[in-house]
């Protein structure tokens, strides 16, 4: 029987450098060489561009946009530490999960060119400049702007097309978060209109032959598949694109949730567990 390798693409967020995340870098990383993890992507958030674009969390927490680049410095000081420090026992990645508000096709490549990220996961939280998958009152907030739920899935798959074409990430982080609070999501993704958006979108990360995380914290949050849902899982392998777990971990006590159901679930659909790497 196939030994699969333990890998997180999309891993690694902390209480050390996300105000929506528990405990230090440290722990987590240990809680991965303690569940036997090959190798994890540490995907911390990239600091906000802006005051207005900030996360409810950091704003709450009195945080601002110079004090998030400083800390995102010391993540990337002490990540690629943490990987010095524990090379022999697993292979990690000093990785940044990017965003795909107002001044990004700037801001982004100006953080790649000083901070140097092992890659970059690219994810799409805000539209319209509203981080909707915060709560299920920002979503709502979301669609009303977007005018309606099936046009915020049109503004978010085309922000996501932008993205993919414009920055290549080695990896498209949960790439239909767009459904985290519309329970109607399996026939809204049916749609001729959202349909040839995910097939176009799908395209793209074929032909500049990127991953697709696999992602499973939509499990942890009460979700009845992970991002990808079953319909874009088969239009993934029908393309033959890589798709890699990432447990989207946000503490020591998230690591690996979930990771044998994952497996089980992309094995079931014909995709390969020797799993692909990001660089």
């Amino acid at each position: 029987m196939e030994m699969v390798a333990k890998v997180s693409v999309h891993g690694g967020h902390s209480g050390q450098f996300c105000n929506h995340a528990t405990d230090s870098l440290e722990e987590v990383v240990k809680a991965y060489i303690d569940q036997g993890f090959s190798w994890v992507g540490i995907t911390e958030h990239a600091p906000g561009v802006s005051e207005e674009l900030l996360y409810t969390d950091q704003r709450q927490a009195g945080l601002t946009p110079a004090l998030l680049y400083q800390r995102f410095g010391t993540y990337v000081t002490e990540c690629r530490r943490l990987q010095a420090l524990y090379a022999d026992r697993i292979r990690l990645y000093t990785a940044m999960e990017i965003e795909t508000y107002s001044g990004y096709r700037q801001f982004v490549p100006d953080l790649v060119a000083v901070f140097k990220p092992d890659y970059i996961v690219g994810s799409v939280h805000f539209v319209d400049d509203i981080n909707f998958d915060y709560s299920p009152e920002m979503y709502e907030r979301a669609a009303a702007h977007a005018g309606g739920v099936d046009r915020l899935y049109h503004r978010y798959f085309d922000l996501q097309y932008e993205m993919i074409e414009f920055l290549r990430p080695a990896v498209v982080g949960h790439f239909d978060l767009v459904r985290i609070f519309d329970a109607d999501y399996r026939r809204r993704l049916e749609q001729p209109d959202i349909l040839a958006r995910i097939e176009r979108n799908l395209q793209a990360v074929k032909k500049h032959d990127l991953i697709l995380d696999f992602n499973l914290r939509a499990l942890a949050k009460g979700a009845s598949e992970p991002y990808l849902a079953e319909p874009i899982l088969h239009l993934a392998r029908s393309y033959d694109i890589a798709v890699v777990p990432g447990d989207d971990s946000h503490g020591s006590g998230d690591v690996g949730n979930f990771f044998d159901r994952g497996v089980a679930i992309l094995q079931h659909h014909g995709f390969s567990t020797q799993w692909r790497r990001p660089v």
